[in-house]
């Protein structure tokens, strides 16, 4: 089963809370389902899941984001990358059912070819990697 449509709303959802923080998770999830044709329930589940999770988890993923990009703080990064980046931290590392981190550093380059910019998917596949990494010590 592949989780690229639950993960795309996902990625929505997390950059409008990001522009619009007061946004509730239930708008933000609405409005990002409605733009992905052919999202299933258990798309929609696993979604919600990992945007609670993501959110609940982020001032820790966001400092070992800031700790692995050094000199870049999170807030100046591209939204696109960053909360890509929050998005497989929080699959690899904190997610109940942890997602290899192969699969997670794949899905978030795949997802920085369509939505990011030139650099994103090399930027993202380096951090991630290092994240990976100084995990596996």
């Amino acid at each position: 089963m592949s989780r690229r449509n639950a993960r795309e709303i996902v990625l929505k959802s997390l950059f409008i809370m990001d522009f619009t923080p007061d946004t509730e998770i239930d708008k933000a999830l609405k409005v990002a389902e409605e733009e992905i044709q052919g999202a299933t329930k258990a798309d929609l589940a696993y979604a919600r899941e990992v945007v609670e999770g993501t959110l609940a988890h982020i001032e820790e993923i966001d400092k070992e984001l800031e700790d692995t990009s050094k000199g870049w703080h999170v807030n100046r990064m591209s939204a696109i990358d960053r909360n890509l980046i929050r998005l497989a931290a929080y699959e690899m590392f904190t997610c109940e059912e942890k997602v290899p981190s192969a699969v997670a550093i794949n899905e978030a380059v795949e997802l920085a070819k369509i939505y990011g910019s030139d650099e994103s998917a090399a930027y993202i596949n380096g951090i991630l990697g290092k994240m990976a990494k100084n995990h596996e010590k």
